[in-house]
């Protein structure tokens, strides 16, 4: 049995804030799913993964975590600066703070103050 607390695979799209913006959308809640394959490639139940940098003691998993967010920051940043792109809903400024959160939530995984 693995001790260690861990992250989804697919990180950016674990935790309650995906969740909520999926049923915003679809009108549907997700199933949470029993077993997940986490960032260090293990399947382990989801009771023991957390999409809290300060919870996930996995460091596989932490510096996954790091990688992912890092990587959807940029794609954020990419997107919002191309021109005549209208994100729906979502201003520059906006982009900005969500790619600043981003950003704040890798270097939290990685263990950077």
């Amino acid at each position: 049995m693995d001790p260690h607390i861990h992250v989804a695979q697919r990180v950016v799209e674990a935790g309650a804030g995906f969740r909520s913006a999926v049923t915003s959308l679809l009108g549907v809640v997700p199933d949470t799913p029993g077993l997940v394959t986490t960032g260090c490639a293990l399947r382990v139940p989801y009771a023991m993964t957390s999409p809290r940098p300060e919870s996930v003691t996995c460091l596989a998993c932490r510096e996954h975590a790091h990688r992912e967010y890092l990587r959807f920051a940029d794609q954020v940043e990419n997107l919002s600066s191309l021109p005549n792109l209208a994100i729906s809903g979502i201003d520059s400024t906006q982009a900005a703070e969500a790619v600043a959160r981003l950003r704040d939530l890798a270097k939290r995984f990685a263990g950077s103050d």
